[in-house]
This record gives structure tokens, C-alpha cells and sequence, in this order.
């Protein structure tokens, strides 16, 4: 080995010193600065005029920090060794020292930015992970007024705490988070810290285990990867329950979203705390299966997932309306739509969606509403119209079950992992034959792989599988997309960004339009987007659109201020349980204008809860969807025009709380 020179030895102790902070860089500096004295005061002490060498010394360190003694020194040689004094001391005294100062004051104020200092909260709400879910969430929680109100007072805080843990936090989020419409001013609540939701130190900087709930949204998962999204939300569940089981204390409430439902029961095994899992996957197949069945519903669940000023679902405990009947309650509560019930049975809760209205309610059971805001689910003393308490008829829906098959034709345009359980959610409904083609660049051996893997069950669909890129206009028309009964364009899970995918689902919509003027017929057109940001496109677009992390992110908040809700949910988006449909006016015999209560006392007759109109031309409000409009307003129903319901296939469900 070649020994090192004596300048390269003392090079690397220099570096050795300087890594190991602002201490010893100071100190290194100070010992550069004495020598510097050193040296100076030993070079002018032959003239010194009898001077000892240490005045010498300092008369060196004084010429090196204060350029003010300059004009004081006489001789030639004095005066040219304080001028070098004096421009050392610009260099090294000053220059230096300024400069380990403010990089060190940088460097603390950029850890401090990146939140590094464990948080002293209690009942505060935690998200793990920065994604195309955490806006949207953050902007969820800080606008549920009267959900938070109560899910504060039942914790014994008055003000929301909210913190979000994730990788290399920095000041850009800080930002991001003010510029977020309907965040704003309220991004001063939010804290954020870095870390992995991994990393057990991490966890603890968030006060994890202080907190009144912890969300844990899924992020998108890399092509390829084999570490998914799912695997990361089971082992920050494992390393939340780990550090309560060390300290001794019961775990806090998390809502978790897991995307494969396959991996449900993993993670209710490895968390031993109060779980919720949303099934972020079979969540959104749901929707978009029964926007295919029905034409328009995207409208009425973006209003009640995604509309911070629309109607959306609370749960009233049945402590305010013991012994009272569903049908007395709406009367005394006349700006929400009373549409059910959570009734305790068992340890847990069953879902009782559109019941009769003689339903009584127990002091145990929980009230399921629509409404504008929680204010309007509180009893006033005036009077209100009910719903006409009449039964339903258990035999027309046996009926409806028994009835013949329908048949549907479906294009998917584009490949995500969301497919197979689309797939499968298609192949649940026994009234429907659906016949599925399925357009992506994707290999169709590895498509097939996929859908059989993702339920053991037999296919109930004919799937067909055609390699070819749509968004070539000549290989889109030789699909022929017009035979179809339904298309739906799938935002990419292969791209790197939400942005990109969405460009493509977007340009390919607007090929599909144009394509379609030439057509015959036009088939139904659906659009799922990955990009929060494309929430503008709603309601100014001809087809339907659903903007998954949107309503995966409300569901996620909602949950986590009233957990009964995800059984709700699940009642609503899945086969065998409550439904939201469109019924013709004439239906109901509607031929003029009427007041909703009349409404909803026509659709009661029949077992149904009338939940509001959809109109076939945007009103002028530039909406075609009215929600729990006001009792006593005036509805012009046009024939075209379709009423809104709610209305049950005779199965009930039940889950745990």
C-alpha cells in the first residue's frame, strides 16, 4: 500500500473534523484563527520597537477581526503584514464563520421542516402516507363540520388535531396544503412529520398510539413491484399493534384501506385493536358495476362521496329517538331523508336500509339519514310531512329475482388491477348476462391469470380479451364501439403518474366522441380517473365519471368518524342489499307538479324511499341531479325525467361494529 503524504493526511483529518457538525467546525476555524495570530504576531516581532512576542500575538488577532486598527500601524513591513491580516480576517474570520453559522441554522430549520421532533398530541387523527388519497381526506376531515364536532366531543378535545407521517416532508407540502382548495388558512391544524409508516420510530414521532383514530390510505402500487400497497398497509398494522403490545396500552381505532379483498383476513389477523378495512378494489367495481346496471348513478354517489356542499350519510344514535317509529322521526326531522336503520343484534349491527315506516327504533339501534349537514338530522318542534307507513311487498321482489336474464354488452377500454374484481362483481348480479370485452395492451395470458386468480369461483361473465391500444383511432374503430351497451375507459395503473394515466383515458374519450357522432346509437360511456386534480371534468363532461381516490378518500374520513358507516356502504355498493335506482315518473302515475312529500308518499306505497329527481336537461342551477330537495318544494317531473330511490331486494346483512 502507497503511503500517504503528510497534506493528504491532514486533509482528511480536516474533513474528519468538518463532517461531524457545526461544533467542531467552529473549532477547527478557531484553530486555523490562532494560527493565522500566530504566525503574524512571530513575523512583525523583529520590529516590534521592544514589544514581547504574546503582545505581538494579539496585536495579529486584533488586525485579523477588526479591520478598524489598520489605519494605526507605521512601517512599511507592519503595515504589509496587517494588510494581510485584514484580508485573512475577511476570509476566514468572517466569511467563514457567517457561512457555518447559516448553513447550520439552515440545516436546522429544514430538519425542522421536515418534522424530525416526535408530536405531543392526544386524540388526534393520523394519516399514514402522502398519496392521491391525502388531500382529499385532509380536505374531508376539515370540512366535516358536524361529524367532527361530535367525534371530538366524544373524545374530550374541542379542536381537531390532524397529522400526516411520510416520507421527506418538507416545506412544498406545507404549501401544497395551502393552496389545496378547501384546505386554505385550515392547513395550520395539519402537522406534518417525516418517516416511513414502516419504522417504529416513525410511528411514535406521529403519537400513534395516542391517537383517537389512524388512517392508513393506499397508495398506488409500482408496475412490477413486489412490495404492493396492501404490504405495506399489513405491516405499518403489525408495527402500530407491535408498539402497543411493548407499551402495554390498548391499540388506537384505524381505518385501513386494503385494495385486494383477498387480503382482508390478513389484516384483521395482524392488527388486535379496533379495525374498519375498506376494500378499496371491490369498493370501486362495485360502483362502477352498478353504474353500468343504471345509467346516472355515478351523479347521485358523487353528490354523497365527493361533494364537500352536497347531502351525505349520518348515523344518529337511537338514544335520541327511542320507542318512536321510522315514519314519527322523519316528521320531526324534516330537512334530512330518514333511510334506515343499524339494528344492534348480537354484539353487532344489521343493516336496515328503506324499512317500513312503523319500524321502531330501540335506544341500542342507530338512525341512517341523508342530509346537508348534521344540523339537519337533529328533531325540531314544527311538523313535517312522513313517509306513508305502509309495508312492502316481500312478493314482488321474489319476483324481480326470478325474472328473466338481461343481457348487456361491455367494453373496457384500458387494464388496472381493479378488472378482476369488476369482473367478478359483474358475474354477482343473477338478473344480468353480461358479455365483457376487455381492449389493453396488456398481454391476454397475463389478464386471464389475473381473473382467475382473483376468486375461485367459476367466471360467471364471458370475458373476451383483445390485444390492440385504443387510443389508435383506426384500431378503436375496428372494435366497432357503438354495438355496445356500455363503455368504459380505465385509468392505467402501469404509468407513472395518476396525470398520465387520466391524459389517456381523457384524449381516448374524446376519440370515442367522435366516433360515436357518426354511430347509430349511442352507448353508455363511463370514465374512471386517478387524478384528484380532474374533479373539474364532473358534470361538464357527456359520459359519467368516477374519480376513485376521491370516493375511496371520503369513505376513509367518514369511517373514521362514524364506523357504522362502512356497513352502510357495503349494504349500498354491493349485490343483495339496498339499491339506488331510477323509476320513470309514470311509475308512480306522476303527470304534473307535485310537492316531494307527495312524492315520497307515492313511492312509500310501493316500499320505496324517494330520495329526489334526476332530470334529463341540467337545471338552472346547471345541475340535473336534486337531493332531499325541501318538503314542501314544487317538482316538475317531465316524462323523460326519472325519479331517484331507494329500495331493497328482500336480502338483509350483517357485520360487527
Amino acid at each position: 500500500m502507497l503511503p500517504l503524504r503528510f497534506i493528504d493526511r491532514a486533509k482528511f483529518f480536516v474533513e474528519r473534523q468538518f463532517v461531524k457538525g457545526a461544533l467542531f467546525q467552529l473549532l477547527v476555524v478557531g484553530a486555523i484563527i490562532g494560527l493565522i495570530s500566530l504566525a503574524g504576531g512571530l513575523l512583525v516581532y523583529p520590529a516590534g520597537e521592544g514589544a514581547d512576542a504574546g503582545d505581538a500575538v494579539w496585536w495579529a488577532f486584533l488586525r485579523l477581526t477588526d479591520p478598524g486598527y489598520l489605519g494605526d500601524d507605521e512601517g512599511t513591513w507592519r503595515r504589509l503584514i496587517s494588510t494581510i491580516l485584514t484580508i485573512s480576517g475577511y476570509v476566514v474570520f468572517m466569511g467563514t464563520l457567517v457561512a457555518i453559522l447559516t448553513r447550520s441554522l439552515i440545516a436546522r430549520m429544514t430538519e425542522l421542516e421536515r418534522g424530525m421532533t416526535p408530536v405531543a398530541f392526544r386524540n388526534h387523527v393520523v394519516i399514514l402516507g402522502w398519496n392521491s388519497r391525502t388531500l382529499p381526506l385532509v380536505r374531508e376531515l376539515l370540512s366535516a363540520s358536524g361529524s367532527m364536532r361530535r367525534f371530538l366531543l366524544g373524545r374530550a378535545t374541542s379542536r381537531l388535531k390532524l397529522v400526516v407521517l411520510a416520507e421527506d416532508m418538507s416545506a412544498g407540502h406545507a404549501q401544497i396544503l395551502r393552496n389545496e382548495p378547501g384546505i386554505g388558512a385550515k392547513a395550520r391544524q395539519v402537522v406534518l412529520r417525516s418517516g416511513s409508516a414502516l419504522q417504529t420510530e416513525a410511528l411514535h414521532r406521529a403519537a400513534c398510539l395516542n391517537a383517537a383514530a389512524v388512517i392508513i390510505p393506499s397508495g398506488s402500487q409500482e408496475f412490477n413491484s413486489l412490495v404492493s400497497s396492501d404490504v405495506e398497509t399489513i405491516k405499518a398494522l403489525m408495527s402500530i399493534d407491535a408498539q402497543a403490545r411493548r407499551q402495554k396500552i390498548e391499540p388506537p381505532f384505524v381505518v385501513a384501506e386494503i385494495q385486494d379483498l383477498r387480503k382482508l383476513s390478513i389484516a384483521h389477523r395482524s392488527y388486535h385493536g379496533p379495525l374498519e378495512v375498506v376494500a378499496g378494489d371491490a369498493t370501486i367495481a362495485s360502483l362502477l358495476a352498478q353504474n353500468i346496471l343504471h345509467p346516472g348513478l355515478s351523479e347521485v354517489y358523487n353528490e354523497l362521496l365527493m361533494k364537500l356542499d352536497g347531502n351525505e350519510f349520518y348515523v344518529r344514535s337511537g338514544d335520541n329517538f327511542k320507542g318512536e317509529t321510522l315514519g314519527a322521526i322523519a316528521m320531526r326531522c324534516p330537512n334530512a331523508l330518514v333511510c334506515g336503520m343499524l339494528e344492534a343484534c348480537g354484539g353487532g349491527w344489521q343493516v336496515r336500509l328503506n324499512p317500513p315506516s312503523s319500524t321502531l327504533v330501540r335506544e341500542q339501534d342507530k338512525v341512517v339519514m341523508i342530509a346537508h349537514d348534521m344540523e339537519d338530522t337533529e328533531p325540531v318542534k314544527t311538523t313535517g310531512h312522513r313517509l306513508t307507513p305502509i309495508e312492502r311487498l316481500s312478493t314482488d321482489k321474489s319476483q324481480t329475482l326470478t325474472s328473466q336474464k338481461h343481457h348487456k354488452r361491455v367494453l373496457l377500454l384500458g387494464w388496472n388491477h381493479r378488472v378482476p374484481a369488476l369482473v367478478h362483481e359483474l358475474g354477482s348480479y343473477r338478473q344480468y348476462r353480461f358479455a365483457v370485452d376487455v381492449v389493453s395492451i396488456v398481454p391476454p395470458v397475463e389478464r386471464e391469470r389475473a381473473i382467475e386468480r382473483y376468486h375461485p369461483s367459476p367466471l360467471a361473465v364471458q370475458c373476451q380479451h383483445i390485444e390492440s391500444d385504443f387510443m389508435q383511432e383506426g384500431e378503436l374503430h375496428d372494435i366497432d364501439p357503438a354495438r355496445y351497451d356500455s363503455i368504459l375507459l380505465l385509468s392505467s395503473d402501469r404509468t407513472s403518474t395518476g396525470e398520465e394515466a387520466d391524459a389517456r383515458v381523457i384524449v381516448g374519450h374524446t376519440m370515442l366522441e367522435e366516433l360515436l357522432d357518426r354511430a347509430s346509437r349511442r352507448p353508455q360511456l363511463i370514465m374512471e380517473l386517478s387524478d384528484p386534480d380532474n374533479e373539474v371534468l364532473i358534470g361538464h363532461q357527456q359520459s359519467e365519471t368516477i374519480i376513485s381516490p376521491l370516493i375511496l378518500s371520503h369513505l376513509l374520513a367518514q369511517v373514521a368518524l362514524r364506523p357504522e358507516l362502512r356497513l352502510v356502504f357495503g349494504d349500498l355498493f354491493t349485490e343483495g342489499g339496498a339499491e339506488i335506482l331510477f323509476r320513470p315518473p309514470e311509475h308512480y302515475g306522476i303527470k304534473s307538479a307535485l310537492p316531494f312529500w307527495k312524492l315520497e308518499a307515492l313511492a312509500a306505497e310501493r316500499g320505496e324511499t324517494a330520495m329526489g329527481v334526476y332530470y334529463a336537461q341540467p337545471q338552472s342551477n346547471g345541475q340535473r341531479l336534486q337531493l332531499n330537495p325541501a318538503r314542501n318544494a314544487a317538482l316538475t317531473i317531465k316524462p323523460e325525467d326519472e325519479v331517484v330511490i331507494l329500495t331493497d331486494t328482500g336480502i338483509r346483512k350483517g357485520g360487527q361494529p
